[in-house]
């Protein structure tokens, strides 16, 4: 016995640093409690009766004690469901049965055993070989728990800190973040770079490279460098608290395949206990009709679909796609369009040079020199995108001898026009858009030059010459058009881009991703118009955005998927599922999980019906008696397990 007590502690100890709900705990610390209160009163009995031959009477009386003390919890959910008609505690209600009847046909030790056997089953079953939870607890316990709070002058290197509980953390703060940290909070890097682990968030393995001004994110790591951080949220509001939570209630999610399995159950018991009736009666049995009920237990049922879903919660976040909804198995089977964002979603949201259009008779090199004289320094996206493209391709010749011209002066912006300055003779020389040039110099621009560009045109003027223009546009994302063929595989028959840009701006996005139609130059309100339209042509509809100007359409959607929504709380509300990266690939990938989470439901609900039918005959002929069926009734919930487990298995293109 004391092995059984000892057994007993080590299981409640391990059960205090498990990472269930609190539920779940207190679910399994009952079972711990009750199963070795059953085993210490078997044990106590046959010692009792082996050594003093003729005490039956106190033996049945320890026995008694161990089945009361087992069947008060059983029998307090039993009655909670037939009272509130909650019929997913039939198991409960079934035991109890089974073990009431055990006791009054003298079967004492039988109906001590059944209890404690259905204990170590579900205690197996809550820690189950599927492993779904994992991911979903492992993402739980990266959360950092203690920052180190700067309180000193904050100078780079000179940085005296205490070390603090995160959740004291309040705005405006400096944490200092050595190499290995985790981040505890939402921060803005003051100073100093690192390369940063981001992988628990958006499932992407490639560290990214962070310097000051860089959001960082709680649940990332710093590798390799010292940062000096500013605190931007508190630690119970930062984007990895709110995944926490949205990860625990998509948990519970309610899908109409549960509810299925509700009405199934209206039904079974009733169906169970006259089948054990009859045989009772027809066979003067009592031990096959108990062996009937043990063995109709609906472990498997009950975890039809709530073991699909978890493992596929589980698959998801693996790849950084927080599921919110349950809408995602309900409604991601009949989608049949698509309708994607255009900048931040089907492209990677940054100004490109595309295209060079020197003027007749201009010189390349001095078009480029004059452009990129001009966007040094400036953080305008066009002048970074001068800037990037001309560092990139150095190895050009009229590139190289271009960055080596003596630089302007007197440079400078004009919003919303240009940038213009003064080259070594005192000439004007100005780079931007067509109607500055207009209103300044009229004629120069002639009119059709450069007409059927693709993308939005910058003009270079030098004096009275002109030199050419430069056409920008936002690059395409890799796998964009990898995304939109694997979508349309799935089952999508229509996709559509919808975009505030121009038509000569957004016609090079549509034709390198593959997407069907686009509509230009809408407002977000526009863009919940065009959805409209669709959902009301009968389309089942999914929208894709960066979660901030396609919230509308986000909201609406059958199904509303946000871009890249790491930090960003809009999309997180808004949509039905966040990508925390910005992997289209993703998108299909969710859509075929659905489908494959929806298929393994019904499948685990044939599986989990047969295993009972068989079991359910098998006690009728008396081949399986009670205690081997409190044993064999589990394995119908483990096959709904194993079948589930296949979830976890990334089989997606």
């Amino acid at each position: 016995m004391e092995n059984i007590d000892h057994m007993a502690k080590n299981s409640l100890d391990a059960l205090a640093r498990d990472n269930l709900s609190p539920e779940g705990r207190r679910s399994m610390t009952v079972d711990i409690v009750t199963g070795s209160a059953g085993l210490v009163a078997l044990a106590a009995g046959l010692l009792l009766g082996r050594l003093f031959p003729g005490r039956e009477g106190i033996v049945a009386l320890i026995y008694t004690v161990g089945i009361v003390i087992e069947l008060i919890p059983i029998y307090a959910v039993a009655v909670k469901g037939i009272f509130g008609k909650n019929l997913t505690n039939s198991m409960e209600i079934l035991v109890a049965i089974a073990v009431t009847a055990c006791y009054f046909s003298g079967s004492l030790i039988t109906g001590l055993l059944i209890p404690v056997i259905l204990n170590a089953a579900h205690i197996l079953e809550e820690r189950s070989i599927m492993g779904g939870r994992e991911a979903i607890d492992g993402l739980r316990r990266m959360r950092q728990t203690s920052a180190r709070l700067i309180t000193g002058d904050g100078a780079q290197g000179q940085e005296t800190s205490v070390t603090v509980d995160a959740s004291v953390l309040e705005p405006g703060q400096r944490l200092l973040i050595l190499p290995g940290d985790g981040f505890p909070t939402d921060c803005e890097i003051v100073s100093g770079n690192s390369n940063i682990d981001q992988k628990s968030l958006t499932g992407e393995a490639e560290p990214v490279f962070a310097g000051p001004g860089d959001p960082v994110y709680a649940g990332t790591v710093n590798l390799d460098g010292r940062l000096t951080v500013e605190v931007k949220k508190k630690y119970s509001d930062s984007s990895f608290s709110n995944i926490i939570k949205l990860l625990e209630q998509s948990e519970k999610l309610d899908i109409p395949e549960s509810r299925l399995i509700d009405r199934f159950m209206h039904y079974y018991i009733p169906f169970v206990l006259a089948i054990a009736a009859a045989v009772a009666l027809v066979n003067s049995d009592i031990s096959r009709a108990i062996a009937i009920l043990v063995v109709s237990c609906p472990c498997g049922q009950m975890l039809v679909s709530s073991a699909p879903m978890v493992a596929a919660l589980s698959s998801a976040t693996k790849r950084g796609i927080l599921i919110k909804n349950s809408k995602f198995i309900e409604k991601m089977s009949k989608v049949d369009a698509v309708v994607f964002d255009k900048t931040g979603t089907l492209t990677v949201g940054e100004m490109t040079l595309t295209c060079i259009y020197p003027a007749e008779g201009a010189d390349r090199r001095e078009l480029l020199s004059c452009a990129g004289a001009l966007s040094a320094g400036s953080a305008h996206p066009v002048s970074r995108a001068v800037s990037n493209w001309l560092s990139a391709n150095d190895s050009d010749p009229d590139v190289h001898d271009a960055v080596t011209e003596p630089a302007l002066a007197e440079i400078r912006e004009i919003s919303g026009c240009g940038t213009e300055g003064t080259d070594g003779d005192g000439d004007r020389v100005m780079f931007g858009k067509r109607a500055w040039f207009d209103t300044e110099c009229p004629g120069r621009i002639p009119p059709e030059f450069a007409e059927d560009a693709e993308g939005s045109l910058s003009f270079v003027c030098r004096g009275d010459r002109f030199l050419g223009a430069l056409s920008f546009g936002d690059t395409p994302r890799e796998d964009a058009a990898e995304a939109v063929a694997r979508l349309k595989e799935l089952g999508v028959t229509d996709t559509v881009m919808l975009t505030g840009d121009r038509e000569s701006t957004g016609r090079p996005v549509l034709a390198s991703s593959g997407v069907d139609r686009a509509f230009y130059g809408l407002m977000p309100s526009d863009k919940l118009s065009r959805l409209e339209e669709l959902r009301k042509a009968g389309r089942s509809v999914i929208a894709v955005g960066d979660g901030i100007n396609d919230a509308l359409i986000l909201r609406d959607a059958d199904i509303g998927i946000a871009m890249g929504a790491m930090g960003s709380d809009l999309a997180i509300q808004s949509a039905d599922i966040a990508l925390m990266n910005n992997r289209l690939s993703n998108i299909p990938f969710t859509l075929e999980l659905a489908g494959r989470t929806k298929k393994i439901i019904y499948q685990n609900l044939i599986l989990s019906m047969l295993v009972s039918a068989v079991m359910i005959i098998l006690s009728s002929f008396g081949v399986i008696s009670s205690v081997t069926g409190a044993v064999l009734h589990n394995v119908g919930a483990f096959s709904v397990l194993i079948n589930s487990s296949r979830l976890l298995s990334d089989r997606s293109k």
